[in-house]
């Protein structure tokens, strides 16, 4: 069935519904394991393998270079659906996707030379960005030096999402003269380990945990300056998360009304024989599907902003594209405390349509919470309102990037 025949709203483009058919069949898949997944807690290797034989990850990579030509609209669409079939497997190729944009924005040919091939047979990214402890705001500890042999990669990070699952890991770094870069890093190099270590109450099986480099070899050509990097960076990786929020309250949505079709149980103080005909237990349902349509549209609106930032950055203008990236900062930053809200509120109050058997570890209806309250945590949200208010009033522009650590 197309989007709109299932009720959530037209597709960001006449073509979408050709493009998502690819790949349906996989997010169906997916999801036919997700609970027995989350129940085992088994990490989704073979989901993430399934994708990369369908070449998902390359969506975005233009189609004379093997991809799909995808715009960003159709990727974060993309995107909401497969997280409504496991929010996890999102999660863990957001980082792939994060160095995807990067490779279709580079402005070096050279480098579109060298990555198009390989995200077009369908290898993936994973990060290395985020350092803990006595880690500084102003400068990556792990370093990129030079030895006798060339340039090689020397730290540790946390947060190392979707690594574990990699063929490359896109690692920040400081050079030998202290400026900030990325270095591109082959998963199996020797001095790479990614442990799954992460101990978080959600996305439990995204293995976004700790990763290490001991002299780990990096070739000269995937050494790449910050200033480099595509400008609206900040609200792509932000808009992951929305679109993944999104898709979690598409699952929420599908399995409350599921439960109640199916429940036979009520009360005698029920306003109905049955849940299904229950007036009352009908407006929750309607309130968790409402919000999940809510939180759809508005991730396709903010990515129409980021479309925008990406064509300015080949428009040869630079205040044009300054412009874009501002506004791209600033509709995400309007939306993630939008949709983080609905979101949140949907997969608390689906309980409200059910009885207390949904509590049930069985029915795993508690890892939509689980999931969205960690997703929504990332990036502080209490920030987000006053930086709206602060364009708004004094119209002064949201910060592109932005570093947590020890002042």
């Amino acid at each position: 069935m197309t989007q709109i025949e299932l009720g959530w709203g037209s597709g960001p483009s006449e073509t979408y519904e050709g493009l998502a058919a690819r790949f349906r069949p996989i997010f169906q898949r997916i999801g036919e394991g997700a609970v027995a997944r989350e129940l085992d807690r088994t990490l989704p290797h073979e989901p993430i393998q399934w994708l990369k034989d369908a070449r998902f990850g390359a969506v975005r990579v233009p189609r004379e270079h093997g991809g799909d030509g995808a715009s960003l609209p159709e990727l974060f669409n993309l995107l909401i659906e497969l997280s409504a079939a496991d929010s996890n497997v999102t999660q863990a190729l957001r980082a792939h996707f994060g160095f995807a944009e990067d490779v279709v924005n580079a402005r070096s040919a050279e480098r579109r030379q060298r990555w198009f091939p390989r995200l077009a047979g369908g290898e993936i990214a994973g990060n290395a960005w985020s350092e803990i402890g006595d880690a500084k705001q102003a400068a990556f500890s792990t370093k990129v030096t030079r030895n006798g042999h060339g340039l090689v990669v020397n730290g540790a990070k946390f947060y190392t999402t979707g690594s574990l699952f990699a063929d490359w890991i896109d690692i920040g770094a400081s050079g030998e003269d202290g400026a900030s870069l990325t270095a591109v890093v082959s998963r199996r190099a020797p001095g790479v380990e990614v442990v799954d270590d992460w101990d978080g109450f959600g996305q439990i099986l995204t293995a976004s945990g700790t990763s290490t480099f001991t002299d780990v070899p990096v070739e000269e050509g995937d050494v790449i300056a910050d200033e480099d990097r595509f400008k609206y960076s900040a609200a792509f990786y932000q808009l992951v998360h929305l679109a993944t929020l999104a898709g979690i309250g598409r699952a929420a949505s599908n399995d409350v009304a599921k439960a109640v079709a199916e429940r036979r149980r009520t009360y005698t103080h029920a306003a109905g024989p049955r849940s299904s005909q229950d007036a009352q237990v009908l407006q929750i349902v309607g309130r968790v599907r409402g919000a999940a349509y809510g939180a759809g549209a508005i991730v396709l609106k903010t990515a129409q902003a980021l479309q925008r930032a990406f064509d300015a950055r080949f428009a040869g203008d630079a205040a044009v594209e300054e412009a874009a990236n501002a506004i791209a900062e600033l509709e995400t930053a309007q939306a993630q405390t939008v949709v983080s809200n609905l979101i949140l509120d949907a997969v608390t109050l689906l309980f409200d349509a059910l009885g207390a058997s949904a509590t049930r570890r069985s029915t795993s209806f508690d890892r939509h919470w689980r999931n969205a309250r960690t997703l929504a945590s990332h990036n502080p949200r209490i920030y987000k309102d006053r930086i709206v208010g602060d364009f708004a009033v004094n119209g002064t522009p949201p910060p592109y990037q932005w570093r947590i650590g020890q002042p």
